[in-house]
């Protein structure tokens, strides 16, 4: 559409402008490049997504993730991952992102459709707002070869950024713990989890026949000795388990064309060795543009996408949350990051300790328990274009698409997690072991191991393919003695169908040492059945939509424009009612070109290059989060405590709502474009409100329906927002030129009506939740009321009572708890300042987010082994009676409190989810310093070059400000452990060349 008669909030970027090299994700580049566009890194490992939100969320259960359209296609993800799982650090998340195959070298520009007027004709999935890429392409008398070359040296983390215990001051709190009855003999010699205290007393117990001695003596001096070495140790975890390895990333293009025919062809080869162990990646992509003009009227355009992706990371279990005691755990949990920064540097990084009763290394671990992944991304389309007449246009645009991922973890016998499950030295450890097996039936017998042999393999399979067709006719044509009527007529049809395959695979007994020979024991079967689980899974989704659409678009002199769009659409996840399953949109939109009015230029006279004023009105809609349109009816295996009662059943997992429909959305915005000084400064305004309403929350009923609660299109949500963005050419002349670029948004939402039964959990933990008069998501804190005489945290509980310990955080009385803020930043954008002089380029850009608050890290607890670090404000802890008046960290629980109170860990885990755990997550980073430089033009031709640039570019170099409670941990990233870690600090160098 043109420009002049455009009516709609939208930004367009090119690609070059925005992107980061070194960074091969391209949806990370967007990061404060547009305004009312929001990009949180909540885990920077690659083929995570980052939180992207479109002038913020749209839907409470839904996941208010905007729409990736790649050249005129919808992308699918393989599996669906919502915004809120993106920062739980589960292995689902390595395949959260879309165009992850992407290669950034291959795309022409972004654009980001942001209200209705722009998204309508997208549809209901477009609610979210829309990220448009358009890809490059060949032209006619052109012909290129063109090469990128990036070279990244990612920075290890530091331990002088946290706030982390170094071994001497870490020893000091275990000598407390020692005198407390912690680390004693008794308690620690045959726990699961020990540091140095257990392995001084293994060793001392540890007999040598050979020498007739123990190695270690039993004697004070020896002890001392071995302590001491620990607490001068002050082992560096991020040198052991990061590294600076070069990861490179190259991409070789061809375009050439004529009258007939254009090509674009690319391949690209990404080679990431990790920057911790066993976290590496390769890529592979091809992609091929081809367009051919038939003849003078018709055209076919064919596109192909091709990418793989091979990619290890470290092993994982989902992380689990217990909703009785509140903590927050993933059981073998080995991330580099989190294990760096939750370890003590006391340890020795090439001994082994014990974790889970087992002998436990991480190195060996990291060796011995990784994911590998191989992801296969391919998307094929043509496009026939017919032109009978210059005002018409035919088009028919069909398309390809399938995903598949294997991710297969390899759990060798060697692995910690492995011998887990066949620890059983003595006594003590057999019977407290939850890894093995006590078979019922069999009367009074002792716990075995059901994997007497070999470690698991565990493979993952997600699939997804779908295809897409699409009509579209285009009539545009200009009246009146000087063509002043221009009038667009568009009419499109679409259907589209989308099939996912998900298995799931627990190979038992897989001997890697023997070639990977299974030698399974059929208790681990038997123990699986009673305890109700499945050893594999299998699982099928599918999903249609058909849709029509179309919109009437009015210019008189490219001065004053109306548009009106259309749309009727309908999808299966929907009602059995034609009112429920079928869902009319539209808009209403307008703009006026003050500019082309014959009076500007006289009244301005050059101060105001040009003027553009916009309104629209829309509604709009996208799927709800539920899908119980028709009664769900689920199999299942109902639990038995003997495996010979075992049988299978159906249950009903959701009672029909035949009235489900769609999610909407009414949308009002206005903005202006201006330029001043000959377009020396440009500026866009747009202020927008939105009103959510029909979304998916709980309903309580009398129980009629066979459910007491139900979701249903009852909750309602409001929000509004301002954005500007300013670019200056500040200084212009034939070798110097400076130009500012300013970002600004601001936004914020409240849910107007939601009857919901959230749990205190859910509210206080992660991301937080809502409740009716807050943010979409919001953040709560248990009520902290100080130390007590012990030391001990106290707080008000869901009865108004001061208490320590009597937290229940399945509790659905709220109103007592304290509300901190959101937990998406309300305030975002950048500033950018480019200079050239020249041929060199200097770009220094930093992005700012502002209006969040986040948990800090989780980091106490009612017990502590001597594995664990601690940070340093450990040192201001509660110590002996009067500290309650200076310090509101509490006292390390001794063996007498501990014993006292059964629930005391409830009180720790409440202090972790306190008033005094929470920090603002306001920040401003340098995210951008970079120096270019572009050969002249008379000696790259003296090499038969047509171009050569180098450029050197500092990514993520420093936080400008952050809140300093946060003591190093990033305001962006959550420590979930898992598969997540941070974005990195890191220099690219940056090679280009063309022939």
């Amino acid at each position: 559409m043109d420009k002049r008669t455009f009516t709609g909030a939208a930004t367009k970027i090119d690609a070059d402008k925005a992107k980061l090299d070194g960074i091969a994700d391209i949806s990370r580049s967007l990061e404060g490049r547009v305004a009312g566009v929001s990009v949180q890194n909540v885990s920077g490992t690659f083929g995570t997504a980052p939180k992207i939100r479109v002038r913020g969320a749209t839907s409470i259960y839904g996941s208010s993730k905007p729409l990736w359209v790649v050249d005129g296609v919808i992308m699918e993800d393989v599996t669906e991952v919502d915004a809120d799982q993106l920062s739980s650090g589960d292995a689902k998340t390595l395949i959260s992102s879309a165009i992850a195959g992407l290669n950034s070298d291959d795309i022409e520009s972004f654009q980001i459709l942001k209200d209705g007027s722009a998204t309508s004709i997208y549809g209901a999935r477009a609610m979210s707002g829309v990220i448009v890429v358009t890809t490059k392409k060949g032209h006619a008398g052109q012909n290129h070869i063109s090469y990128t070359g990036e070279y990244t040296m990612r920075l290890k983390p530091s331990y002088s950024n946290f706030n982390i215990m170094n071994s001497q001051e870490q020893m000091g709190v275990y000598k407390e713990l020692y005198n407390d009855g912690w680390l004693t003999f008794g308690s620690v010699y045959r726990a699961s989890n020990s540091g140095v205290y257990g392995k001084m007393y293994q060793l001392m117990n540890t007999y040598d026949p050979s020498t007739g001695k123990f190695a270690l003596a039993n004697t004070d001096q020896a002890m001392r000795d071995y302590l001491r070495e620990a607490e001068y140790r002050n082992t560096n975890w991020f040198d052991e388990l990061f590294s600076n390895n070069i990861s490179w990333n190259h991409s070789v293009s061809m375009s050439t064309g004529t009258d007939k025919a254009q090509y674009y062809v690319s391949f690209s080869f990404m080679d990431d060795p990790g920057w911790t162990l066993q976290s590496k990646v390769k890529r592979y992509t091809a992609n091929i543009n081809a367009n051919y003009n038939l003849s003078k009227k018709l055209s076919l355009n064919m596109i192909g996408n091709a990418s793989y992706r091979k990619q290890r990371a470290p092993g994982t279990t989902d992380q689990d949350v217990d909703a009785v005691t509140g903590s927050v755990s993933r059981q073998f949990d080995i991330n580099p990051y989190s294990y760096a920064i939750n370890t003590s540097r006391t340890l020795d990084p090439n001994t082994f300790y014990t974790r889970n009763y087992a002998p436990f290394n991480i190195k060996n671990e990291l060796a011995n328990n990784y994911m590998d992944l191989d992801v296969v991304d391919l998307k094929y389309q043509a496009q026939l274009t017919y032109k009978p007449i210059t005002q018409v246009q035919l088009q028919t645009l069909v398309d390809y698409k399938f995903a598949q991922t294997v991710q297969g973890q390899r759990i060798t016998e060697h692995s910690n997690q492995a011998m887990a499950f066949r620890a059983m030295d003595d006594a003590t450890m057999r019977d407290n072991n939850s890894y093995l097996y006590t078979d019922p039936d069999v009367p009074n017998s002792l716990p075995i191991t059901v994997l007497p042999k070999g470690g698991f393999y565990r493979e993952n399979k997600y699939k997804m393919n779908g295809w897409d067709a699409r009509f579209t006719a285009n009539y545009n044509d200009a009246f009146g003695a000087q063509k002043e009527h221009i009038v667009n007529l568009f009419y499109g049809m679409e259907v589209n169908t989308t099939n996912r395959f998900y298995d799931a695979f627990d190979g038992v007994g897989t001997q890697y040492d023997m070639g990977m020979l299974g030698s399974y024991d059929y208790r681990y079967f038997k123990q699986a059945s009673e305890q109700n689980n499945v050893y594999y899974y299998l699982g099928d989704t599918y999903e249609r939509k058909a849709s029509f659409y179309g919109y009437i678009n009015y210019s008189y002199k490219h001065r004053y424009n109306l548009n009106f769009t259309g749309r009727y659409e309908g999808s299966n996840r929907l009602g059995k009612s034609t009112s429920a399953r079928w869902l009319p949109t539209w808009n209403v939109s307008g703009s006026w070109n003050v500019h082309e009015e014959p009076w500007f230029d006289k009244t301005f006279k050059g101060s105001v290059s040009n003027l553009t004023l916009r309104a629209s009105y829309s509604l709009t809609g996208q799927d709800p989060a539920t899908t119980n349109a028709s009664t769900i009816i689920r199999s299942y295996n109902p639990w038995r405590p003997f495996t010979a009662d075992k049988e299978s059943g159906l249950y009903v997992y959701d009672f029909a709502n035949p009235e489900l429909t769609y999610e909407k959305k009414h949308e009002f915005n206005i903005g202006v474009d201006a330029g001043f000084l000959n377009n020396r400064i440009s500026v866009t305004f747009d202020y927008w409100t939105r009103k959510n309403f029909d979304l998916i929350g709980p309903k309580y009923t009398t129980g009629a329906g066979g459910t007491i609660v139900k979701y249903a299109n009852v909750a309602d949500m409001s929000s509004n927002g301002e954005e500007l963005s300013i670019t200056s050419k500040n200084i212009v002349t034939k070798d110097f030129q400076w130009t500012t670029d300013f970002i600004f948004s601001h936004y914020k939402t409240k849910v107007t009506n939601l009857d919901t039964d959230t749990r205190l959990i859910d509210l206080v933990y992660g991301s937080g939740f809502t409740l009716e008069g807050y943010p979409h998501r919001s953040l709560f804190s248990i009520n902290f009321q100080g130390l007590n005489s012990n030391g001990l945290p106290t707080f008000i509980n869901e009865k108004g009572e001061l208490t320590v310990s009597n937290i229940d955080f399945q509790s659905t009385v709220k109103d007592y708890l304290v509300y901190e803020g959101p937990t998406e930043p309300t305030t975002t954008g950048s500033l950018g300042n480019t200079f050239t002089y020249k041929n060199w380029h200097l770009i220094i850009f930093a992005t700012y987010s502002f209006g969040n608050k986040i948990r800090l890290d989780r980091a106490f607890r009612s017990w502590y082994s001597d594995l664990d670090a601690m940070p340093k404000e450990f040192k201001n802890r509660w110590t002996t009676s009067g500290d309650k008046k200076k310090t509101d960290i509490p006292v390390i629980a001794d063996m007498r409190m501990y014993n006292a109170d059964g629930y005391l860990s409830y009180a720790y885990n409440a202090y972790n989810f306190s008033t005094a755990r929470v920090a603002k997550g306001d920040f401003i980073r340098m995210k951008e310093i970079s120096l270019a430089y572009d050969f002249p033009k008379k000696w790259v031709s003296a090499i038969r070059l047509s171009n050569l640039s180098m450029k050197l570019q500092a990514t993520n170099l420093f936080l400008l400000y952050a809140d300093k409670k946060l003591n190093g941990q990033d305001p962006e990233f959550f420590n979930a452990g898992g598969v997540a870690v941070p974005m990195a600090r890191q220099f690219t160098f940056t090679l280009k060349l063309g022939l």
